[in-house]
C-alpha cells in the first residue's frame, strides 16, 4: 500500500459496545496508545503507532449497531462518490457531512449489503503508517456476489480486478491505478454460515502471527480461524472481546 489517494484505504475505525476495554485490548495487542478527543468528537478516539495515527474507536451510536470494524476508502468528493454509489444500485447509510475541519465521510451499502464507508481528508487525511506491525495492511471483501462486487466497486472507483487464488481458493485482486489495494474473497465452502452477512475484514500487520494469535486469546479475544500459511506469509482471524472480527498478518519478508 502507498500513501492514499482516491481509491485506496486509507482509514479503518472500530464502532463498539465497551470503548474503555478496546482500548485495553489493542493498546495491549498492538502497542498502541490511544489519543481520546473532547466531547466535541464524542469521545473519538485514534490509535498511534509511534505517535502516527494508524485506526480509530468510538462508542455504538444507534441501537442494533454491531460491534464491528468499518473500511474506509479514501475520495476527494465524498458527494460525487455518493451519487456513483446510488447509480450503481448501492444504498447510502449516511449522507456526506463535514467532522469539523477534519474531513468529510458518508457511510454506504454495496448491493449485496457489505457496509463500508469514504474519507474525503481535512486536517486529517486518515492513517499515516501502513504495512508495518501494528498498522493497516490490507482490506478484504468477503462477499457472495463477486461479479456483483466487481461491477459495483469498479463503476464507484474505478477499480480493475484480476483472478488469482489464495490457499487454492478464487480471490480477485482490487488494483487501483494498476496497483493492488483491496481483495474479493468469495463466501463459498463450509466456512460461511448462511446467516453470515457479507463484509470487509481489515488486516493488520503482525510479525509473529502465532504469538499475536495467542496474545489476543489471552487478552480475552477469541481465534476464529486458525495461523494458517498462504503464499504472502501466515495470517490468522481473531474477534476482540466484544466480538469485532478482525485478521493480523506476518508477511514474508
Amino acid at each position: 500500500m502507498t500513501v492514499p489517494s482516491p481509491g485506496v484505504p486509507n482509514w479503518v475505525d472500530l464502532a463498539t459496545s465497551d470503548l474503555d476495554d478496546s482500548i485495553r485490548f489493542y493498546t495491549n495487542l498492538f502497542s498502541w496508545t490511544a489519543e481520546v478527543s473532547g466531547d466535541d468528537f464524542g469521545g473519538y478516539t485514534t490509535f498511534l503507532l509511534n505517535g502516527l495515527p494508524v485506526a480509530g474507536a468510538g462508542p455504538l451510536f444507534g441501537e442494533g449497531q454491531p460491534t464491528a470494524w468499518s473500511t474506509y476508502i479514501a475520495t476527494d468528493d465524498a458527494d460525487v462518490t455518493a451519487a456513483r454509489v446510488e447509480a450503481a444500485a448501492g444504498k447510502v447509510l449516511v449522507p456526506p457531512f463535514d467532522v469539523m475541519d477534519q474531513g468529510r465521510m458518508a457511510a454506504f451499502l454495496d448491493p449485496s449489503g457489505a457496509p463500508f464507508s469514504v474519507w474525503e481528508a481535512g486536517m486529517m487525511r486518515g492513517a499515516e503508517v501502513f504495512d508495518l506491525p501494528g498498522a493497516l495492511t490490507w482490506n478484504e471483501l468477503n462477499t457472495r456476489d463477486v461479479d456483483g462486487a466487481r461491477h459495483f466497486y469498479g463503476s464507484v472507483f474505478g477499480w480493475t480486478f484480476r483472478e488469482t487464488q489464495v490457499g487454492g481458493l478464487p480471490y480477485n485482486l482490487c488494483d487501483n491505478q494498476h496497483q493492488p489495494v483491496a481483495g474479493l474473497q468469495p463466501m463459498i465452502g463450509d466456512g460461511w454460515p448462511d446467516d453470515m452477512p457479507p463484509y470487509w475484514l481489515v488486516y493488520f500487520g503482525v510479525g509473529d502471527c502465532d504469538m499475536a494469535a495467542q496474545h489476543a486469546f489471552a487478552l480475552g479475544g477469541r481465534v476464529l480461524s486458525q495461523p494458517t500459511t498462504i503464499s504472502i506469509g501466515r495470517y490468522a482471524v481473531l474477534a476482540d472481546p466484544q466480538g469485532a472480527t478482525f485478521a493480523v498478518l506476518a508477511g514474508h519478508r
